[in-house]
């Protein structure tokens, strides 16, 4: 196995910019993983590794050997001094592992509900929110141009790897995938709105959460035929999005039974 000892190690360097930089995220379409729990749910997923780099220490760790019987020759590996993987982490410490791979491609799924994400720009939000609809088995999620970086290392932790387990669509025209949905539409929103419980949610269905401080858009308000509320009998204004959406999409779980 390589070990990487320089700064100036081009395959380093590749890494620092995929996890420091968005814009070479899209360009090169990979993403990096870091820590064993985000590259186990990659590989859940069925896919595969481009480059694996391993902390010098990280060989006395059973999960590392395990994962590294798991991936064979399939990958290149290559440890790397905690110094040097710690300058392109962006953790306090450097995780055991860190993974170099593609970013997904949507796939299909067969229940046409989703989620819409109008602005959510708060990477842990975002992160969460993947989360809780692959728990709540949402499969389909479409992501507004003004949504935080899916694949950044903030959002990949807060989802714990659901977003491989997802059909990411990302910079989608929200309103024009709600004008298409044929299914009931809602979105939760405090003006000319009725209480979550009322509806039947067990047909397909399509919820729309909005940005953190401005909501959902106009636009995307108008192709939202029901307008829903979480009934707050207790002091809060407003509820976090991630949250709302966990009561919303349960509900839906709870219905279907």
């Amino acid at each position: 196995m390589k070990h990487i000892s320089s700064a100036h190690n081009d395959a380093l360097k590749t890494l620092e910019r995929l996890l420091g930089k968005p814009a070479e995220r899209r360009r090169s379409g990979l993403l990096a993983l870091e820590g064993l729990h985000l590259v186990d749910a990659y590989l859940r997923a069925g896919h595969t590794l481009d480059a694996l780099y391993l902390r010098e220490d990280a060989l006395a760790h059973p999960e590392v050997v395990a994962l590294l019987g798991r991936i064979g020759t399939a990958c290149d590996c290559a440890t790397v001094s905690a110094p040097l993987l710690g300058k392109a982490s962006e953790l306090s410490s450097p995780p055991e592992v860190v993974a170099v791979a593609r970013i997904p491609q949507a796939m299909a799924v067969a229940d046409p509900s989703c989620i819409l994400l109008d602005d959510v720009q708060d990477p842990g939000n975002l992160g969460t929110l993947l989360r809780t609809a692959a728990a709540a088995d949402v499969r389909s999620v479409y992501l507004s141009r003004g949504c935080a970086d899916v694949w950044a290392g903030k959002t990949l932790r807060a989802g714990m790897g659901a977003q491989f387990a997802l059909a990411i669509h990302e910079r989608a025209d929200l309103p024009a995938v709600l004008s298409a949905f044929d299914g009931r539409r809602l979105v939760t929103h405090l003006s000319g709105s009725v209480p979550l419980w009322q509806l039947d949610l067990r047909g397909p269905c399509a919820f729309v959460f909005g940005n953190e401080g401005a909501g959902v858009s106009g636009a995307v308000l108008a192709e939202a035929g029901d307008r829903v509320r979480i009934p707050m009998p207790g002091e809060a204004e407003s509820l976090n999005v991630a949250a709302a959406a966990a009561i919303c999409l349960f509900e839906r779980v709870r219905q279907r039974g």
